[in-house]
């Protein structure tokens, strides 16, 4: 009797309580708004509609973005139950398996290419860029032998990927893509009921394939192989539930934009309360992800009272970042981690001299160099270039390649050799060959940082790299907080930074649009990029950053050979290995925030060049440092020159080209190590 009691209890709760709050979120979001319209008004307008401005303004303007947010929350949360069953990953979300940022795409490149393409809502498009983009990461990270972190892992790499395709399109199509930044980001914004009309009958039937396949997938929980004894075919299955989950998806994308988290947070909320049979799983889902973005669209308009539309998006990503670190930690002390290594490690295959590789380095890069003040709207000119160096060249000419494309290139050089060495020993440090600035979301920390000083505080420019540090120094203090719970175990620890990054970006978003920055400037500095630097940068941000910590280094570098062999084995060695770890990694960290504020978000660079090093040298840290600095700046200065001279006079953000790069080498080495 106790036992049927408490669980009427809970089912009340559940969902009486979810409608009971269902309810009251809508009330108090119709009341939001730029005008005061009294309560019984608004009573008066839902009961007894008259021909009024006031009336109208409930009706038409209001109730839809509010049934909009519960209809869009709902397919979002159910999207996640399938998806989590099919994957087998608790971990699972259209956005953490980058169906989100594949959606956003494949409507971005449609608006501009195929505008003929966009009817009903672009729903079509979205629904193959959302179906295209999971069949990608499942495929990358194993398909049936992918584990959770390898599955998500995969997914945060494709979402860079398309990200970084996304901002190249809108920086160079602004007109024709005007107005999807914010609906890029999420957003609810509905002027009449013409969203919610469209958008109802799709859901409901997805949600209809959902509950008719709800049976099967509770028997998917069992395992294929005893789903299969059971007399079912387990790939129409998930196949149909995968079209289900993508169709709930692609219909909350054209409505509404990529707006992430729910998926997550919702069917876990529902799961922690102890169902696991899916029918009231997806009722519950369904219901508390109306919740879950309901009351973040009101939390916004909370955050902003001006009303000038902060993204929900953004606000959903504050609420489910820490929810997904959460997360992580939990299936970490349940042991539900199935992968105790690292998703990738660089091995040796040719193992070069360091007096060989190094001089070799140093000419490419010099080489790069002069291509690169060579380089321009005109083409390729190696004699003007020389005649500027060496020769009776005009002023002018002088002037332009010795004091903007030299410092550049010089900037590009300095920042890429720094981004090299963070990363270099962020993976030693944490014994994690995916650490890397960006990844564990030491980059995102040092743009809120710098950010909050350039929009919110409004102090002088000198400021700027003080406020990238310590906003780089309190992401670090988390990251290592929470890598000491986790016990520094690498994929997890890349996980964790995930979640750190997602919460970073979502404050960089807000920020952003509080600031009123214009649409390709934002993407601009966000992607990172080396328009327009020069001298002061190289001397404020980057030069001093060298000559103070790179000799420090070159006598501490070998304590990460150290660390490499394990705590306990360091420990007997005679090393204080908190202390080290702590003191290299703020290095490191600060170093990251040099180049954040010269050069803005670069991401990849700390990937990519210790691997490659690694590839030619050695795993010997010593043999290791002078390497990746010179890879890390030779990367970064052809990203310059490609970015420069790709679309003349257009340019791309070195960012971008990077992220362009180091994505695709990413997956690469994902598939292999699956393979």
């Amino acid at each position: 009797m106790n036992a049927t009691f408490r669980n009427t209890m809970i089912a009340v709760l559940t969902f009486g309580g979810g409608t009971a709050l269902l309810c009251l979120l809508t009330f108090i979001h119709i009341n939001q708004g730029n005008v005061e319209i009294p309560l019984g008004t608004v009573v008066e307008a839902l009961m007894n509609p008259q021909d009024t401005i006031q009336h109208h303004t409930v009706r038409v303007l209001r109730l839809p973005r509010a049934v909009m947010g519960i209809i869009a929350g709902g397919a979002l949360a159910a999207s996640g139950v399938i998806l989590q069953t099919v994957t087998k990953n608790p971990l699972s979300s259209a956005s953490t398996l980058g169906i989100h940022s594949g959606t956003y795409f494949a409507v971005v490149v449609t608006t501009i290419f195929f505008p003929f393409a966009m009817f009903a809502n672009g729903i079509a498009t979205a629904f193959i860029g959302g179906i295209t983009t999971f069949a990608i990461v499942y495929l990358l990270s194993g398909a049936g032998n992918a584990t959770p972190v390898r599955m998500v892992l995969a997914g945060m790499i494709v979402t860079f990927l398309f990200s970084s395709l996304t901002s190249v399109l809108q920086i160079f199509y602004e007109n024709e893509t005007q107005g999807l930044f914010l609906w890029g980001s999420g957003t609810l914004v509905q002027n009449n009921w013409d969203g919610v009309q469209f958008s109802l009958p799709l859901v409901a039937l997805g949600l209809v394939i959902a509950f008719g396949f709800a049976s099967k997938l509770d028997t998917l929980t069992l395992g294929d192989d005893v789903a299969t004894a059971l007399g079912q075919n387990v790939r129409t299955v998930k196949f149909i539930s995968i079209l289900a989950a993508v169709l709930l998806t692609s219909v909350t994308v054209s409505i509404v934009g990529p707006i992430g988290f729910v998926g997550l947070v919702a069917p876990h909320l529902i799961k922690l309360i102890g169902y696991r049979s899916h029918i009231p799983l997806l009722i519950g889902s369904a219901l508390w992800g109306g919740n879950v973005l309901l009351g973040a669209d009101v939390l916004a308009r909370i955050i902003d009272p001006s009303f000038s539309e902060l993204p929900v998006g953004a606000i959903t990503a504050l609420i489910g970042s820490p929810w997904l670190i959460w997360l992580v930690l939990r299936m970490k002390q349940e042991g539900n981690n199935q992968e105790t290594g690292s998703v990738m490690a660089g091995k040796a295959s040719a193992n070069l001299s360091l007096w060989k590789v190094t001089p070799v380095l140093g000419l490419v890069i010099l080489l790069t160099l002069f291509v690169s003040m060579a380089s321009g709207n005109y083409g390729f000119e190696p004699l003007v270039a020389y005649d500027a160096l060496f020769g009776q060249s005009n002023e002018f000419i002088k002037n332009f390649i010795l004091n903007l494309r030299l410092p550049r290139a010089l900037v590009a050089l300095f920042s890429g050799a720094i981004l090299a060495v963070s990363g270099l020993i962020f993976q030693g440090v944490l014994r994690n060959p995916l650490a890397d600035p960006s990844v564990i979301g030491i980059t995102s920390g040092a743009g809120v940082g710098a950010l909050m000083t350039m929009f919110v505080f409004s102090v002088s420019a000198f400021w700027i790299p003080v406020g990238a540090m310590v906003g780089a120094l309190i992401f670090f203090l988390i990251v290592m907080a929470l890598g000491a719970k986790a016990e520094f175990q690498p994929t997890v620890l890349a996980l964790l930074g995930i979640g750190i990054s997602a919460f970073g970006s979502a404050i960089i978003q807000i920020l952003v649009v509080q600031s009123d920055l214009g649409v390709a400037s934002a993407l601009t500095w966000l992607s990172g990029t080396t328009y327009a630097k020069g001298w002061a940068e190289l001397l404020q941000y980057l030069i001093w950053p060298i000559i103070l910590f790179i000799p420090l280094l070159v006598f501490y570098i070998k304590t990460l050979d150290v660390l490499s062999l394990g705590d306990d084995t360091a420990k007997g060695l005679g090393l204080r290995v908190r202390s080290v770890r702590f003191q290299m990694a703020l290095i490191a960290t600060l170093l990251a925030a040099c180049s954040v504020a010269a050069v803005g978000s670069i991401g990849f660079v700390g990937l990519i060049a210790p691997h490659v090093a690694r590839l030619l040298v050695g795993s010997a840290n010593q043999r290791l440092l002078p390497v990746t600095m010179l890879l890390g700046g030779f990367l970064l200065i052809i990203a310059d020159l490609f970015s420069r001279t790709l679309l003349a006079p257009n340019e791309i953000p070195s960012g971008i080209l990077v992220a362009l790069i180091g994505a695709p080498y990413f997956l690469w080495l994902m598939k292999k190590r699956a393979a």
